[in-house]
């Protein structure tokens, strides 16, 4: 007699919280949703650096200079060309 009271005792306490079900429940949908969006999000950038990238290499050489990196910086070494641009402008700042 006291198994069978003390396991209804315990499905009478998980019943009396159904909220705690719930709760866990939209945690853990709000956790696959801010993962889902992260995932868009780094999907969003890569393409805009990609159309970025084709639309410098279709620029021609006097175009790029204006703007700053050479044809040989484009790629890998845009990242790069940019971060050196931005310590030469903060320069001219000062």
């Amino acid at each position: 007699m006291t198994t069978l009271n003390s396991s209804s005792s315990y499905f009478a306490r998980s019943a009396a919280r159904p909220g705690a079900t719930r709760r866990a429940a939209r945690v853990l949908l709000k956790a696959l949703a801010r993962l889902i969006n992260n995932w868009i999000a780094v999907l969003i950038a890569q393409r805009e650096r990609q159309a970025n990238l084709v639309i410098l290499r279709k620029l021609g050489d006097r175009e790029l200079s204006d703007i700053g990196p050479n044809r040989s910086q484009l790629g890998e070494g845009l990242p790069c060309a940019a971060k050196d641009r931005a310590r030469l402008q903060a320069s001219r700042r000062r």
